[in-house]
């Protein structure tokens, strides 16, 4: 435990994922934490959207590596399940081919059945993937697991230990050839390139660990969604005596000699700290939070030229009927591989959409009025780099993406049973939610944007000053938020050790 008898104080822009476990992690070794929160709940991009008695993560919507959020909370003494109530799912979802239809399951038997009945002979190609992407997961995790201050930090022993199984220069799709001779079950293993807004032909092959993390380990449904882990989160941060300031926007860093003393509010009220860690979405935070003048590293200009994930365009549907649909659904378009390069190329959208849909309610009845369902569908779009007139084709394209409901998933009637309804575009991710370019899961994870070349968990162009979130290293996704927050959190607890 880190020597804090004279309470070393620590402020937090953001109570988001990342925000509320290093909040949590430091509150319980001693350090006097406050967090201020622009909005009225916690969670930011993990928070809940409620309406007319209907309940709807805002963003994630499935955990995987569940063991890293039980470590989280293992490090403050607690246990999740004391504070969270999962659900391991099997099939973990279903996906929607023009010509097929099958389920995903982390049964391995399961899997090779099915396997051999949509795609024979391919079955020792899941062996393969299964033993080779378990020796990838076991080098490369140890590498998300630290900070990468300097270049000298990509000499480190386990990540030369890791470098033969990168794969560099080979994409995950390049990779799945190495397993399957099918396209559509390549992609079946590949589509997790979009939990971090990239193609799967461009996303880096190393990324193959999240295919094996679901195979390997299963994913959960939180009952109540996904958004529960951040009010557990901000209950455990309570508990350790954390301050929690909602409805407290912060208006700028406060930065004197370069180094990072304080906020100061939208209300005009400033706030001093020995660090500060940042967990706001990290461009808008550059761009925004930060005078100009300071940044020459990630001036808006640089990040401007840096690459971005794309963004989604949302639906929250509230029914009045309850479909037998599975709980995790991903729909490709006719053509998957030219969908998703139009949106890496910022062209505008098409009307053969790829989506995916999460049908809660039948596993959690805590989400919708008795009888009732929410529906959340989820669509990949360019982000804001793209010309595309949210505005104006707002309408249009939600009316497309309900007609593929009806088509691709048989939801014929859907339209009378809609009672409520909700929809975020890039715009509102943008204006509403402050992600720069309306980029969901922010900066693109190309190599050359990850690890040393990611902003750095202490941050390099303001001292005292830290990150977490996605914008940070190890990247976007739950689990590797937590590690970033875990990170930074060990950081600072080091200095004052």
């Amino acid at each position: 435990m880190a020597n804090t008898d004279n309470k070393r104080k620590i402020i937090i822009i953001g109570a988001g994922p990342g925000g509320l476990t290093a909040g949590m992690l430091l509150a319980h070794q001693g350090f006097a934490v406050r967090i201020f929160e622009k909005a009225d709940r916690v969670g930011g991009r993990n928070s809940a959207i409620e309406m007319d008695g209907f309940s709807f993560d805002v963003g994630p919507t499935f955990l995987m590596v569940k063991s890293i959020l039980d470590e989280v909370f293992a490090e403050t003494g607690r246990k999740s399940a004391d504070y969270l109530d999962f659900v391991k799912l099997d099939p973990m979802y279903r996906l929607f081919f023009k010509d097929r239809a099958f389920d995903i399951t982390n049964d391995q038997e399961k899997m090779k059945e099915t396997i051999a009945r949509n795609f024979p002979g391919n079955e020792k190609g899941y062996e393969r993937f299964l033993k080779k992407e378990k020796v990838r997961y076991e080098k490369m995790y140890p590498c998300l697991q630290k900070p990468y201050l300097n270049v000298f930090s990509l000499v480190n022993k386990d990540l030369l230990k890791a470098y033969p199984y990168l794969s560099l220069g080979r994409s995950m799709y390049d990779q799945l050839a190495d397993y399957y001779d099918q396209e559509k079950l390549r992609v079946a293993f590949t589509f997790q390139s979009k939990y971090i807004g990239m193609s799967p032909w461009n996303c880096p092959a190393a990324f193959m660990i999240m295919p094996y993390f679901e195979h390997a380990f299963g994913i959960y449904h939180v009952i109540g969604g996904l958004n529960r882990i951040s009010a557990a989160m901000a209950k455990v941060f309570a508990e350790e005596n954390g301050r929690l300031s909602l409805n407290s926007p912060v208006k700028k860093l406060i930065v004197e000699n370069r180094k990072a003393t304080g906020v100061e509010l939208e209300s005009g009220e400033k706030e001093f700290a020995d660090e500060v860690i940042i967990n706001a979405d990290f461009a808008h935070a550059m761009t925004e939070l930060v005078e100009p003048g300071i940044l020459k590293k990630w001036s808006r200009e640089k990040l401007m030229r840096k690459n971005f994930s794309c963004s989604t365009f949302m639906i929250y549907l509230g029914l009045d009927k309850l479909y037998p649909l599975p709980h995790h659904n991903i729909v490709f378009s006719n053509d998957y591989r030219a969908y998703i390069s139009g949106i890496a190329k910022h062209k505008d959208p098409v009307e053969d959409i790829s989506f995916y849909a999460r049908n809660a309610s039948p596993v959690d009845k805590t989400l919708a009025p008795e009888g009732k369902s929410n529906l959340y569908v989820l669509v990949p779009v360019s982000n804001k780099k793209s010309a595309y007139d949210w505005q104006k084709n707002r309408q249009a394209f939600r009316d497309n993406a309900i007609k593929k409901l009806k088509e691709r998933l048989g939801l014929l009637d859907i339209e009378r049973h809609i009672v409520t309804e909700k929809i975020i575009t890039p715009d509102e991710w943008e204006m509403d939610y402050n992600v720069f370019l309306g980029a969901t899961f922010n900066l693109g994870h190309n190599l050359f944007q990850m690890l040393y070349f990611r902003p750095h968990n202490r941050f390099e162009e303001i001292g005292n000053c830290y990150l977490v979130g996605g914008g940070t290293h190890p990247g976007s996704g739950l689990p590797t938020i937590y590690e970033s927050a875990r990170i930074t959190s060990n950081l600072i607890s080091k200095k004052y050790t």
